[in-house]
């Protein structure tokens, strides 16, 4: 079987039989796989169900299906207890600086094994150093490698590397000679400190003095060139050592400078390799043993986790295959990655049966065991098992490490579990534990995503109470509010990273950064320029990120001109602009019209050796476009080609738009053409704007064609639609564009006041009013939309459409283009009135009679039309009461709409007193007041009055045709002569 990946594994290895698993590492395997470590998998089928069963290369005998584990607690970590002397004098060392006056009171009193005890116990160097020294000051002290070793591992850890040289230059002139574990105790020290090849240097000369690693010190080799990624090495490295061979002959020793500035081979040739005796340098010599086989647990470990991060699963198999079967002991470590892998992929059953085979062999699963467990159920989605297992490591009598707490935190965080959060924090106070810096971000994330920002910012600052954090995390969190749009909360954060004397502390200018993004996010622009300008003295310079992001979020608010000086003055401290920056402050310029500034920015992005990308000529292509320079909108197409930057769909819908400008058809055509080849074909963009194209030279066929194609294409939006409508509406084809506004509400795009408008405008073309009063009602009232200076355009029309007096239409208009109160709903009150929807009308009219402040005339007029439409004439007569207790004046409309309420209730008096006053001049003469009154006396059943009036009528026509006759005829007297 093959196995092909490319991902690094996920182990952890201990480095010696001493030493205990390390951290966890990420691995991703195939998840359609089953196959996987070489083990061939046992698949049984039933007629139901399909089980899927992977035999791991061992029986795991074991009967139990539950997830129950081991209550056993290993106790690890507890200080040794020793007995005589040992813990007094470790006491008075510990509490006494003085160490050789402690020490001189237990002359003659400490045997080696005591002394080397004492050495170990130490966790300063400075302390062992002297106490090494003390002992060697004493007359019957006898210099051994084992205190030599205790002591070069201390100053190892500590990077003390003169030190280190130095003891070992006395070691060699005492005549102690370095053993195995020296060796390898050197290699783990130069190794962990990051000095690779100076700890294979190590090895080197272990060949100078004719010794071969033992299989402690090559584990310690392997794991040093594992942790290098160096996984071919290690692996060279091992099977050399199997067959008695150690070759570092493809070690460049001279390529590298140690932390000291020496180089490698200098190094070599210093005292530290000069001093010690010199014997047979082949580098075979164990080559009297045919066959070496690693014998210790944690050798097999370190070449587990060697494959696992190499990728290569079937030598990991391999090897974990050699435990098996030359009865090497396995440990925790060796069953939490075999777990690991079973878990990642997939199969999460054998994980569990490994943790029982790990109880029936008497190993107890740590800490870490669970951790993995609770990676596999989170990446597996099963949110419950996750919860669970934290509580299972409690109640199994072992105890969460930080990696748990974060692993827990980090998991219920994601998902916005609340509560679950809050519990095992709860928890962790109860342990005396506290949260861990780098979950910090999730938490806060996770609480404002929840609108629980006040939550959030508690957290923060218990957390500070105990030290504060890296600048990195309070960026983070800073970032969080940001994202959100919460920039006083993240203002505040800033300004709190405070010294303990409450001093502003230093700031990271990655804070700086982000705090910058959250005012920008805020729309805060002053406070943002404010904070960029006073970060110098506050001892933070800012850096290319700093100018770039508020440059673009300036150029991205309008402030172009502030964005255009940043940007020269970005240039002038040496700092480089990005292509993005360019990008925002041109398209800016194109979007404002000011195509000179966008031409010589453009230049200036060239000069600055920053390369233009498709966005750049897009703005400018489309800008051009726009402004009808179709020659100007073309160069740029060329330029962009020739700099071998492909047209996208973006660019080539400008030129089709730049191509329309100028009524070619056939040019825009050519642009459609070329967007075939683009992936996906034309976009909707695209094929609306040649939709509107066509419709704008009458080319109905050709619309159609594209309309149709995106119809079967499932690609039609509210514009093409809209267009559609607009290209009907204008061949005068009412009934085809109404099956196009019928189409567009079913699809579900009906639902922005534009589309609402444009829907409402064929309706009211075609003169279907009473659609129109059920869109405007859905937009309104069902939608919340408010209606645009567009919409109330087509009211107006279906006011017109739908009876209503010139005059009443234009005083509704007059209020509305004034900005009256009330003017709109005013509006919508006779809309819904006038094509008899009158429960709306009502409904409309309650929500603004009910307001107990004082009406202009239209709106008054507005309510007694929709009672009187609605034949509730007691209400009407009561708001033209109300009208008059307020002192207004019934003008014309007023006076149309009293007459028709009086009609329609058969009030003729009060159709007569109107009458009487038109008649004798006390009103005006007006044609929609006479129309009303006859329709009045109709409605009332007075058709004999009807007649009169109409003859009235038309005399009061004749005498004005003839009094204006008269007063033009002194204008025309004097044209004649």
């Amino acid at each position: 079987m093959d196995l092909t990946l490319s991902t690094s594994a996920f182990f952890s290895v201990s480095s010696s039989c001493s030493s205990p698993p390390c951290k966890l590492q990420t691995l991703d395997f195939p998840s359609n796989s089953i196959h996987f470590l070489g083990f061939k998998p046992h698949i049984h089928f039933n007629n139901t169900h399909t089980k899927i069963r992977v035999f791991l290369g061992f029986k795991l005998h074991c009967h139990s299906k539950s997830v129950s584990l081991p209550n056993k607690n290993l106790n690890k970590g507890k200080k040794k207890r020793y007995g005589g002397i040992l813990p007094s004098v470790l006491r008075s060392l510990e509490l006494d600086n003085d160490v050789e006056n402690t020490l001189d009171t237990y002359h003659g009193k400490l045997n080696p094994k005591e002394q080397t005890v004492i050495l170990k116990e130490q966790s300063n160097w400075d302390k062992a150093l002297r106490i090494f020294k003390w002992f060697k000051s004493q007359e019957d002290y006898v210099p051994n490698v084992i205190h030599y070793n205790v002591v070069l591992r201390a100053l190892g850890r500590s990077k003390k590397w003169d030190e280190l040289r130095l003891c070992w230059i006395e070691m060699a002139k005492e005549g102690v000679f370095p053993t195995n574990n020296t060796y390898g105790m050197l290699v783990d020290v130069y190794g962990k400190s990051g000095l690779v090849k100076e700890a294979l240097l190590w090895i080197k000369h272990m060949q100078l003095r004719g010794i071969f690693p033992d299989e402690v010190t090559m584990s310690t080799v392997v794991k040093v060139l594992k942790d290098a990624a160096e996984y071919d090495r290690a692996d060279r490295f091992f099977k050399n050592w199997s067959v008695g061979k150690i070759e570092l002959d493809d070690l460049d020793f001279d390529s590298s400078v140690d932390q000291e500035g020496i180089s490698l081979k200098q190094f070599l040739l210093t005292e530290l390799f000069r001093t010690g005796g010199r014997s047979n340098s082949s580098t075979n010599l164990g080559a009297d043993v045919e066959s070496r086989k690693p014998r210790l647990t944690a050798t097999y470990n370190t070449l587990i986790d060697l494959y696992g991060k190499a990728g290569r699963l079937k030598d990991a198999a391999r090897v974990f295959s050699d435990m098996l079967k030359d009865g090497v002991t396995l440990d925790t470590f060796t069953f939490n990655t075999m777990i690991f892998i079973c878990g990642s992929q997939g199969c999460l059953s054998e994980a569990k049966a490994l943790l029982d085979k790990m109880e029936e062999r008497g190993i107890s699963p740590d800490t870490k065991t669970y951790n993995i467990f609770l990676s596999l159920y989170a990446r597996a989605g099963d949110i419950d098992a996750v919860v669970q297992c934290y509580k299972n490591i409690r109640e199994l009598g072992l105890f969460p490490d930080n990696v748990t707490h974060r692993a827990v935190l980090k998991i219920l965080s994601e998902r916005n579990m609340v509560d679950e959060v809050e519990s095992v924090i709860q928890e962790m106070e109860k342990l005396d534990k506290r949260i861990h810096e780098s979950s910090l971000p999730l938490l806060a994330k996770m609480y404002v995503t929840a609108g629980l920002s006040e939550k959030a910012k508690f957290l923060v600052e218990k957390s500070q109470s105990y030290g504060g954090f890296s600048s990195k995390t309070y960026a983070a969190i800073i970032d969080v509010y940001a994202e959100n749009g919460l920039w006083a909360e993240a203002e505040s954060l800033f300004y709190s990273n405070t010294e303990g004397s409450g001093s502003v502390q230093k700031k990271d200018v990655l804070e700086y950064n982000v705090m910058i993004k959250a005012y920008g996010k805020g729309e805060q622009y002053d406070k943002a320029m404010a904070l960029f300008r006073g970060m110098r003295t506050q001892g933070t310079w800012p850096d290319d990120c700093t100018y770039n992001s508020l440059i673009q979020m300036l150029a991205g608010a309008d402030l172009v001109d502030n964005a255009r000086d940043l940007l020269a003055e970005m240039q002038e401290a040496g700092l480089k602009a990005t292509c993005s920056t360019f990008s925002a402050v041109i398209a800016t310029f194109a979007k404002n019209k000011r195509l000179s500034d966008a031409v010589d920015l453009f230049q200036e992005m060239l000069q600055a050796d920053v390369k233009p990308n498709e966005v750049v000529y897009g703005s400018l292509i489309d800008a051009f476009a726009e402004d009808g320079n179709f020659e100007e909108a073309n160069r740029y197409l060329r330029v962009m080609e020739e700099s071998g930057i492909s047209a996208n769909h973006i660019i080539l819908t400008s030129m089709i738009k730049a191509y329309g400008k100028i009524g070619s058809v056939e040019g825009a055509k050519q642009m459609y053409e070329k967007m075939n080849k683009l992936d996906g074909g034309p976009d909707i963009v695209a094929s609306n704007s040649m939709l509107n194209l066509y419709g704008e030279l009458g080319m109905l066929s050709e619309a159609k064609l594209i309309y149709d194609y995106l119809r079967e294409k499932n690609g039609v939006d509210g514009v093409t639609f809209a267009t559609m409508m607009y290209v009907y509406k204008n061949m005068g084809m009412l009934d085809e564009a109404i099956e196009v506004a019928q189409e567009m509400k079913k699809s579900g795009l009906v639902r922005d006041c534009v589309t609402y408008t444009k829907v409402m405008a064929c309706y009211a073309t075609k003169g279907e009013l009473v659609e129109c009063g059920e869109l405007l009602y859905e937009m309104v009232v069902k939608q919340k939309l408010i209606p645009d200076r567009g919409t109330f355009k087509v009211l107006y029309t279906v006011l017109k459409k739908g009876g209503i007096p010139s005059e009443a239409v234009r005083e509704l208009e007059t209020s509305y283009n004034e900005g009256r109160p009330f003017a709109k709903q005013a509006v919508i009150t006779s809309v819904f009135s006038v094509v008899g929807l009158h429960a709306y009308a009502l409904e409309s009219c309650g929500n603004f009679t009910k307001e107990d402040v004082g009406f202009n005339s239209f709106a008054y007029n507005a309510a007694i039309r929709a009672y009187t439409a609605y034949g509730k004439i007691d209400e009407a007569l009561k708001m033209y009461m109300r009208m008059q207790d307020e002192g207004l004046e019934p003008d014309i409309v007023t006076l149309i709409n009293l007459v028709n309420c009086y009609g329609k209730a058969g009030m003729v008096e009060g159709v007569k007193r109107i009458h009487s006053q038109l008649k004798y001049g006390d009103i005006g003469p007006n044609e929609s007041l006479y129309e009303a009154v006859i329709d009045a006396y109709k409605n009332a059943n007075r058709h004999d009055l009807a007649q009169l009036v109409s003859q009235d009528m038309r005399l009061a026509s004749e005498v004005r045709q003839f009094t204006d006759s008269e007063a033009e005829d002194p204008d025309e007297a004097s044209l004649s002569q």
